[in-house]
């Protein structure tokens, strides 16, 4: 009898023990902070403890969680003006210029005697950006290529690698198939392709999309923006997306119409002003509130994308799972296509959709940004608050968030990745 006692006794601290780190380790992974609206009701669930926050008059705020008079987790609460967006899904095509000439890579050449000349070998590396040459800014390949074929010697070279600038010297060489100097780079000063507008804000006329970094193709290394612009763009046809290949939107871009600038090129995104006559198109469409992302509940949504034309749907979704605290804010929640119009045609989320809004109980939740290859009808989504703080408009929102910058993402500027 003493003995089952026992065993129960055992049996309900290692239940209760379990609980208990479940709970503890469900609490480090809710945000540590939270931005919410003014005047507000949020219910919250932290580690199985259900809670209400209310909110007054905008400004910065903490909750303390604690167990048995012992704090846990201080999360910080920033609460701002609540905001609204007009959500497009509008296919755009995209240019960026980079802020110099990106090195793809080092190359050897021979010379005009026979020997072999690789004179950048270990001194540049992929995904270097070469801003300067002897003081001279560097625009473009062409101004690089001009500068070093009409060099007379050794060549200073102001490069950018990840944060840091440096200078390197390299003396160029005389290929044999040209008489021409070289130092022997591979470059890239440039690209484009097509993705989705996902939102603008008419009181400033910003317009956010893609929901992730464009990157260049070869080197996955994001691209710094000297200048870029976007397009409007016709969706022509469809390859659906099947297990294992993902499918792609194939679009006509207008390349002699401009829709707005680019400013930013970051990890959440592609960000810049839309010019008057873009405005002045999408200003009458209906405009929605943000969510804050513990707002967002699994269950029924709808995603407003253009895989036809230039016409944009909305289309049912389901949301799967909710990540509040991902360590890639590009991968915040999981949906599922289930409108069969949409499966019937795209076989799901296919390149080209990234960037399409979400829309849920009447808000802005966030974008679509990847697709599962191996499953094309479900896909990662950004939280929608993730976009706009790296957003100009996050200038108009005191005081702002401050929070380290995401991971880098994998994605190419077209494609709605695999994760």
């Amino acid at each position: 009898m003493l003995r089952g006692f026992k065993i129960l006794a055992v049996l309900f601290l290692c239940v209760i023990s379990g609980y208990a780190l479940g709970s503890f380790a469900h609490l480090l992974r809710f945000p540590g902070e939270l931005r919410l609206t003014e005047y507000s009701t949020y219910s919250v669930n932290i580690a199985g403890w259900p809670r209400t926050i209310q909110t007054g008059s905008r400004g910065s705020d903490e909750m303390v969680i604690a167990a048995f008079g012992v704090p846990l987790r201080r999360i910080a609460l920033d609460v701002v003006p609540e905001m609204e967006v007009v959500p497009l899904g509008v296919a755009i095509g995209v240019r960026i210029n980079t802020d110099g000439v990106m090195v793809l890579g080092t190359n050897s050449f021979q010379g005009e005697s026979g020997e072999t000349f690789h004179p950048a070998a270990d001194i540049l590396h992929g995904g270097d950006l070469i801003l300067r040459a002897n003081d001279v800014d560097i625009n473009n390949k062409e101004e690089l290529s001009d500068f070093v074929a009409e060099s007379t010697g050794e060549i200073t070279f102001l490069v950018r690698r990840d944060d840091a600038e440096f200078e390197i010297n390299i003396t160029p060489e005389i290929a044999a198939k040209d008489g021409v100097r070289r130092i022997g780079v591979w470059v890239r000063d440039s690209t484009k392709g097509i993705g989705t507008l996902t939102f603008f804000c008419p009181e400033t006329s910003e317009f956010g999309a893609l929901g992730h970094g464009i990157l260049d193709v070869d080197t996955k290394t994001l691209l710094s923006v000297r200048s870029g612009r976007i397009m409007p763009s016709t969706v022509t046809s469809v390859t659906r997306g099947v297990r294992g290949v993902p499918g792609e939107l194939e679009g006509m871009v207008d390349t002699a119409v401009s829709l707005g600038t680019i400013s930013t090129n970051c990890t959440n995104g592609i960000f810049g002003t839309l010019n008057a006559v873009a405005c002045a198109q999408f200003e009458n469409l209906p405009r929605y509130p943000i969510a804050n992302r513990t707002q967002i509940r699994e269950g029924p949504a709808t995603v407003l994308t253009n895989v036809s034309g230039t016409e944009v749907k909305s289309y049912e979704i389901e949301i799967e799972s909710i990540n509040l605290n991902p360590s890639d804010e590009t991968k915040g929640f999981v949906i599922r296509i289930t409108d069969d119009g949409l499966l019937r045609q795209t076989g799901g989320i296919v390149q080209g959709m990234s960037g399409s809004p979400i829309l849920q109980n009447g808000h802005v939740i966030g974008a679509i940004t990847h697709v599962f290859v191996q499953d094309p009808a479900r896909g990662y989504c950004i939280f929608i608050e993730s976009m706009i703080r790296y957003c100009q408009i996050a200038r108009q929102l005191p005081p702002p968030l401050e929070l380290p910058p995401p991971p880098a993402s994998s994605d190419k500027l077209h494609a709605a990745a695999a994760p």
